[in-house]
């Protein structure tokens, strides 16, 4: 069990505190509750713009890296569909260089036409390498496409297209910026060898006046339910024919969420996997089988990827594909499988919370969900998951017209 303490600023920021009194070191996490979903459909790429952006400089650091790697810190950053999350690790005795450059680009970010330039590239040039010049990159793309029709997950975290963001105005990104990055849009996360009243000392010092803002309130549109199978061939010349589906399921919070998790581990969670063992080791159909799901805000996708070996027939690969499923559906899983699946997960977890990055990021997570204790409660709740649940479940996800499937490769 964590000690989480938590304290919240007169300007809205929320701030969580974790004492590791085993570190010499501390990990700084902020996470800006924008993602992808809060985007233009003709302005997408915003919130992955700004991930690189932030690093641009402020006002008063034009440096944010060099004065970070002189207190020996290192940082990084990364976007997702519903969230923008920050962090610096960094030796405790020098905390406060975080708190500075953290509050520094939240007041006052180095708006450069120099900056926006450089960073508009970085991301066009990422947009090509990993889409556009990469093979299957574009997968996702045509995945989103197929399955969302109104909801903004529809898009990619990178955007739909390079253009969006080289058309892009400095009073378009001012914009984004202060409708999003603000204190009362934020979540503080504070985990290793510091105690809470300096944390929050700290926290009042560095961000208290940073005033308020008006947060963009502009409704996310609910995806209607899907009551057809969407079906999609793509000729590509890419070295190997892939089937990827996309099933419906519920958002993060739902109950169901962390048995849909387990189901994704008993199909695809390493070489005692159901697909490792019937798809890609025994039947010899498949190079790989995987299965995961989206932990998204609302609901989003579980999705199954399979590469076919040369010269498999499509009917053959989904035939097998939908045994596996329907193995699931009709026969469920035993105890043992289902506690293997917990097991791992359990000491995956553990493992991450190791590291204070990994904890921090966690338990600003939760607190983004509504509730950082959730922090101390995740393995009951994944033990508490029975094997009808799973069955339930699988039988939910698993219709034909839950699902978007895709064909691509040489000879779709």
């Amino acid at each position: 069990m964590f000690a989480i303490n938590r304290n919240i600023l007169d300007n809205g920021l929320e701030v969580l505190h974790i004492e590791v009194p085993s570190t010499a070191m501390v990990a700084v996490n902020i996470i800006y509750k924008v993602g992808a979903r809060n985007e233009s459909p003709s302005l997408t790429g915003f919130a992955h713009l700004f991930e690189h952006l932030m690093f641009g400089g402020s006002v008063n650091v034009p440096d944010f890296d060099r004065a970070l790697h002189i207190a020996g810190g290192e940082s990084n950053a990364w976007t997702s569909n519903d969230i923008t999350n920050f962090y610096e690790v960094l030796p405790a005795c020098n905390i406060e260089t975080a708190f500075c450059l953290e509050s520094d680009r939240m007041r006052c970010l180095a708006f450069t036409p120099q900056s926006l330039e450089v960073q508009r590239n970085v991301v066009i040039e990422e947009f090509k390498e990993r889409v556009l010049n990469q093979p299957y990159g574009e997968l996702g793309h045509i995945i989103r496409r197929m399955a969302f029709k109104t909801h903004p997950y529809r898009w990619p975290v990178i955007g739909l297209v390079p253009e969006h963001i080289a058309r892009a105005e400095m009073e378009q990104v001012k914009e984004f910026f202060y409708s999003n990055y603000a204190p009362n849009n934020a979540i503080l996360s504070v985990v290793g060898n510091v105690k809470a009243d300096e944390v929050f000392a700290l926290a009042r010092k560095w961000f208290g006046d940073i005033p308020r803002r008006e947060v963009s309130s502009a409704p996310i549109p609910a995806e209607p339910q899907q009551t057809d199978f969407r079906f999609e061939s793509v000729s590509k010349d890419v070295p190997q024919n892939v089937i990827y589906r996309g099933y419906k399921m519920c958002a993060a919070l739902d109950s169901d969420y962390i048995a849909c998790d387990l189901v994704s581990d008993i199909l695809a969670n390493g070489k005692s996997s159901r697909f490792y063992r019937n798809l890609v080791a025994e039947s010899g159909l498949f190079a790989s089988a995987d299965a995961a799901i989206w932990g998204s805000y609302d609901p989003g996708l579980f999705t199954v990827s399979c590469v076919l070996m040369p010269g498999v027939d499509w009917k053959e690969a989904n035939d097998a594909i939908d045994a596996q499923l329907a193995a699931l559906v009709n026969d469920g899983v035993e105890e043992d499988e289902l506690e293997k699946c917990v097991n791992k997960w359990e000491s995956r977890e553990k493992m991450a919370c190791l590291g204070i990055k990994d904890l921090a990021q966690k338990l600003a997570y939760y607190a983004f969900l509504g509730n950082a204790d959730s922090l101390n409660t995740e393995i009951d709740r994944y033990r508490a998951v029975s094997p009808r649940d799973i069955m339930r479940v699988a039988r939910n996800i698993f219709t034909p017209s839950n699902c978007s499937a895709l064909h691509y490769g040489p000879d779709a």
